[in-house]
């Protein structure tokens, strides 16, 4: 029922979904997992933790909600332990969509990153990182937002060698939608004009599927949320459009749970990740 009385709904723009069935459910989706220090988690009853603290925080802001309790989300990000580049960006992030300065108590670390080049030319990376090139994102993403200088000639020759035959971008000659977003993203940070990067559109549509969605790589099934998020908005940020808008936001509803949020597929629990790829995408499409 909810999917079916929100669908019409997306095709009529961005503000109309905005005010949908489905956005309102997704909202309280998410309202309903801040905790009482102000952070948020996908699972009720769990702690508070960056990550879920800024899609949270994205998810509301996307849809055009107010954030309850902001103050103490603030202060709990003023004071929570970071360990890691990915953390300092997930708190940095949520900050400044809570209108405050990220400040300078994490410059430090960020230029000693920057100095060392510890954020790139490693592409053996742990499994439970996503791609690659996530931390050279990450790192770049951060040193905008605190105004840190990178030498930026020197990152983009190193992420064009991993553009492959293909023209996708992956370590090792093997090219995926993931890897290709994260290095699109990052070449698009540095200012470059990622639109001239015409033969990297062909690769994505290989993984771009007519009956909805994206694979991680061509001649594969099935479609995934995370993949057709990185599709979608690798195509966004070349100036393209998604070929077949109407198959892929059928797609993402079927992701949708009865709670509000959305799984990885038809199948799973609903996340907040997930949940930020879906509104993200919808959002996209809508406007098309």
């Amino acid at each position: 029922m909810l999917r079916e009385a929100g669908r019409s709904d997306l095709g009529l723009g961005k503000k109309r979904f905005a005010d949908s069935l489905i956005a309102r459910k997704i909202i309280d989706y998410v309202v309903d997992r801040q905790n009482d220090d102000g952070g948020y988690t996908f699972c009720q009853g769990a702690e508070s933790n960056a990550q879920d603290t800024y899609y949270g925080l994205a998810i509301l802001e996307m849809l055009g909600s107010s954030f309850p309790h902001v103050e103490r989300t603030v202060t709990w990000l003023r004071e929570l332990d970071l360990g890691s580049i990915y953390s300092y960006n997930y708190v940095s992030k949520a900050l400044v969509l809570c209108g405050e300065n990220p400040g300078n108590c994490h410059k430090e670390c960020i230029v000693s990153a920057i100095r060392s080049g510890r954020y790139f030319g490693d592409v053996d990376v742990y499994v439970e990182v996503s791609s690659e090139f996530t931390l050279t994102l990450s790192v770049l993403e951060l040193a905008k937002m605190l105004n840190i200088e990178v030498d930026g000639g020197r990152v983009e020759r190193w992420l064009l060698e991993y553009r492959n035959e293909d023209c996708g971008f992956g370590a090792h000659r093997y090219s995926n939608v993931i890897s290709t977003y994260y290095a699109v993203a990052s070449l698009n940070l540095l200012k470059n004009d990622v639109t001239g990067l015409r033969e990297t559109e062909g690769f994505m549509r290989e993984c771009e599927k007519p009956f909805g969605g994206f694979t991680v790589i061509p001649r594969s099934a099935p479609p995934y949320m995370e993949h057709t998020y990185y599709g979608v908005m690798t195509l966004d940020l070349l100036g393209e459009n998604c070929r077949f808008p109407s198959q892929t936001i059928d797609f993402v509803l079927k992701c949708q749970r009865d709670n509000g949020g959305f799984a990885r597929s038809d199948l799973g629990i609903s996340t907040f990740e997930n949940t930020f790829h879906a509104v993200s995408i919808m959002q996209r499409l809508a406007s098309t």
